[in-house]
């Protein structure tokens, strides 16, 4: 599954496969959405990225993510093939409230979402919540887990971000291909569950 390997036959999706499946990958502003994205993605991820300038500081809060310096301003996009006849096609969103008009567009169509959290920036989460709701999604919470000493228990997660008891909670490093692909793993579960 690593991006950097794929040869030139797996950029194209083998003609088995029968059903695709879209999930967006949502999150706050510098929560690791195109990081998350790059580690699974079986080809080369489509990243809309640019520099962070001197426009943006009056917009975009930095605190927590000081070392940023770039932003996707459209999408992130990445693919990962389960199986002979089933493909998951990977939309991450932006995560600043500018960028909000696009969502209407990406959840259209989206099987649910995993939603990454930062622990030291929980309050960011909740006009991504807000939005997910809106469309109807069923989702999982991610927890990035940049920093392990910032761990907050399950519970404690659960009532800070007023999460109904159904709502999966897994721990997560998005640098890391093994754990990306259990809290997808989560999801997908959630999402089989929700409908049978």
């Amino acid at each position: 599954m690593d991006s950097k390997s794929a040869s030139a036959d797996s950029v194209y999706v083998s003609s088995a496969v029968s059903t695709a499946a879209k999930i967006l990958v949502v999150g706050h502003f510098a929560v690791g959405k195109t990081t998350f994205i790059g580690t699974l993605s079986e080809i080369a991820p489509l990243r809309t990225e640019e520099r962070m300038t001197q426009a943006s500081v009056q917009v975009d809060d930095l605190s927590g993510a000081a070392e940023k310096e770039t932003t996707t301003v459209a999408l992130d996009f990445g693919r990962l093939t389960l199986s002979e006849d089933l493909v998951l096609y990977l939309f991450g969103t932006p995560g600043q409230q500018r960028f909000v008009q696009l969502w209407e567009d990406m959840a259209r169509g989206a099987l649910g979402a995993l939603l990454l959290v930062d622990p030291a920036r929980l309050a960011e989460t909740f006009p991504v919540i807000d939005l997910v709701e809106k469309y109807g999604l069923e989702y999982a919470i991610a927890v990035n887990s940049f920093r392990p000493e910032l761990r907050h228990g399950e519970d404690e997660l659960r009532e800070a971000l007023d999460l109904l008891p159904h709502t999966p909670v897994v721990y997560c490093d998005a640098r890391n291909q093994a754990s990306s692909a259990q809290a997808l793993i989560t999801l997908v579960k959630h999402l089989l569950a929700r409908v049978a």
